[in-house]
């Protein structure tokens, strides 16, 4: 049977009303593998997105507890920067391609104007079917040399959270 959208988000909102701690991120991150491992989920949620697109698409956005499902389609290469989710947390979940990721650790907070400075402590890939927790504050950055496409989990809504100021040292 199909791991359906609405199973997901069922499944994440019965997970976060249990608790809201990294335990129970983490076990989201188990329903995200879930839904990676399903062939029909991804075709539905996964589609090519015109060139120019904005390859981010909300699927499904909870009322009362404010997490995202979103759908990531890239197209080509790509060298992100460090960056957190502000007060948020996501979960990266690869569904197609490779992605290296690199973890960062703060070597100078910012205040005021001023970035925090940030070093890399470890990098690694994520394959298909790989989810990774990225909880409130940690730092991370994602490079791909090809075609990549995620299921992203984000604890509220990114497009309305306002990102720390932060900078390679």
């Amino acid at each position: 049977m199909p791991y359906t959208l609405m199973q997901l988000a069922a499944d994440i909102r019965e997970t976060l009303e249990a608790g809201s701690g990294r335990p129970a991120k983490e076990a989201v991150c188990t329903l995200v593998s879930r839904a990676l491992k399903d062939e029909a989920f991804l075709a539905a949620h996964l589609k090519e997105r015109a060139p120019g697109a904005n390859p981010r698409e909300v699927l499904y956005e909870d009322a009362d507890l404010g997490f995202c499902i979103c759908g990531h389609v890239y197209s080509g290469r790509a060298d992100g920067a460090p960056h957190d989710h502000g007060p948020s947390w996501a979960i990266y979940g690869q569904a197609a391609g490779v992605t290296e990721m690199t973890d960062w650790r703060v070597a100078r907070a910012g205040a005021g104007a001023e970035p925090t400075l940030v070093e890399p402590a470890r990098t690694y890939l994520m394959h298909p079917g790989d989810a990774h927790l990225y909880d409130v504050g940690d730092v991370h950055s994602p490079k791909r040399e090809a075609p990549v496409k995620l299921i992203r989990i984000e604890g509220q809504n990114l497009d309305r959270v306002k990102r720390s100021n932060i900078k390679a040292a």
